[in-house]
């Protein structure tokens, strides 16, 4: 068995890779380790999920192991996953559990712990974790009696406080706005409309009748198309779609035009530049955010620093360097002076309050920054030679000879995957076409070398 936690948690297909027997295995190694630190009082574990069909069986299966190991439960039902960190923190949880796999189909699912703090565990907290159970190691003390966890369900209450924290981020009123709101059939559909309806905007929801199996099904962050379309058909002044667990955010300008996580953390930075609670002048992305997005800040005195792929990572780089805005190109934003992880609600509000502060339109705001062709390409080679694809004299010298007729006028980036047998090939340019000739060449010659 290899490393259960992945970059976001412990994720797989629910009852086949991600077991009601893993999940028990999850709380009570959860438990155990989290609570050594609680002294005084019972552990306390907040448990939220997303709207899969397998969240109930995780949710029961999790909420046993903790419960077995004196922790009580507080079961919320379904909430966003940043819900969850922002309600750990202010409810001073020992910890927080996610069930939720994110953008991916309903068939998936996963589970992801939040510490005290509201952050996602430190890799030598999972590594623990994760030790005991694939090791098997017994630390189930078997407690009885009055020590046994108890567990309360506390939905309602818990939503409408991290909703009213939302409608309160808003920085300007925007309740004269149409919006089109696409919640992906996921954990937005109820705190969005509060949210909305809270602050009087007008708004046309899709993706807003979850069923337990049509989460992120042609709809969200990953699938805007159709909210695209709304925009232009209800003639709204934007739109806004969230994925799966609600903490990425897609928008559209009223031309249903898309503006990604590069625009969005721009237009943020600007903003927060001017007001002058951009700390450091400096916003954090990922290797994957665009050459456009580095051009715009330059010209509004803003740095860029690149962590790796990952919001995990994009944290690590903003707590180090202390940056307080960072994200990533899929629409994952952290606004770490307020939420500590991403939040797409909470994106949203600040997008809108931009364009109801501004008098433009979403179209005007948006061409500020100027998106340059990515081309994307999977080279499969042997898992055990993607970590060496530099090291081979002809891809390095395929590399530089790209580089060099660029001209500085593009980008090579070239990484293994974190979870395949895969060596990921992106270009960026000017020219689409002669971007995908050439990356479709330079992707075989590494399946050739490595394979």
């Amino acid at each position: 068995m290899g490393r259960l936690f992945g970059t976001d948690g412990v994720r797989g297909i629910a009852n086949s890779d991600l077991t009601g027997e893993l999940a028990y295995g999850l709380g009570v190694a959860g438990g155990f380790v989290l609570g050594k630190a609680v002294t005084g009082r019972r552990p306390l574990v907040l448990i939220g999920k997303d709207t899969r069909v397998s969240g109930d069986m995780l949710e029961d299966a999790i909420s046993a192991g903790l419960l077995a190991m004196g922790c009580d439960v507080v079961r919320l039902g379904v909430v966003p996953t940043p819900g969850i960190a922002y309600l750990t923190k202010t409810m001073k949880a020992t910890a927080g559990v996610v069930i939720s796999a994110s953008h991916n189909t309903f068939e998936y699912n996963g589970i992801k712990f939040f510490n005290g703090e509201g952050f996602k565990l430190d890799d030598a907290i999972e590594d623990e974790i994760d030790e005991i159970i694939r090791t098997g190691r017994d630390v189930n003390s078997h407690i009885t009696g009055a020590l046994v966890g108890r567990q309360q369900d506390s939905e309602e209450d818990a939503l409408r406080q991290y909703a009213t924290f939302l409608a309160n981020s808003a920085k300007a009123d925007i309740s004269g706005l149409k919006v089109v709101v696409d919640c992906a059939n996921g954990a937005a559909c109820k705190p969005a409309k509060m949210v909305f309806d809270m602050l009087g905007v007008r708004t046309v929801f899709l993706g807003a009748k979850p069923d337990g199996t049509n989460i992120n099904a042609g709809c969200g962050s990953t699938h805007p198309e159709r909210m695209q379309k709304a925009v232009v058909k209800e003639a709204a002044d934007a739109g806004v779609a969230f994925d799966g667990d609600a903490d990425r955010l897609i928008a559209a300008d009223e031309t249903g035009a898309l503006i990604d996580g590069d625009k969005l953390m721009y237009l943020a930075a600007k903003a927060m530049k001017h007001a002058g609670d951009l700390e450091q002048d400096l916003l954090t992305a990922t290797v994957m955010s665009n050459a456009g997005l580095a051009e715009a800040l330059s010209r509004e005195g803003i740095g860029l620093q690149r962590a790796d792929v990952g919001d995990r990572y994009v944290l690590e780089m903003m707590k180090r360097t202390g940056s307080v805005l960072g994200g990533e190109q899929s629409g994952h934003i952290i606004f770490l002076k307020e939420n500590t992880t991403g939040d797409g609600t909470f994106a949203a509000l600040r997008f809108l309050s931009l364009l109801a502060q501004s008098g433009e339109k979403a179209s005007v705001l948006s061409k500020e920054v100027t998106i340059y062709p990515q081309v994307l390409r999977n080279a499969k080679v042997k898992n055990e030679n993607k970590y060496s694809f530099d090291k081979d004299e002809k891809i390095a010298a395929a590399i530089a000879s790209i580089e060099d007729q660029m001209e500085g006028k593009g980008r090579v980036l070239i990484r293994p995957s974190g979870t395949e047998p895969l060596v990921r090939v992106m270009l960026e340019g000017e020219e689409l076409k002669a971007l995908e000739q050439i990356a479709e060449k330079l992707a075989k010659l590494i399946e050739d070398r490595l394979r």
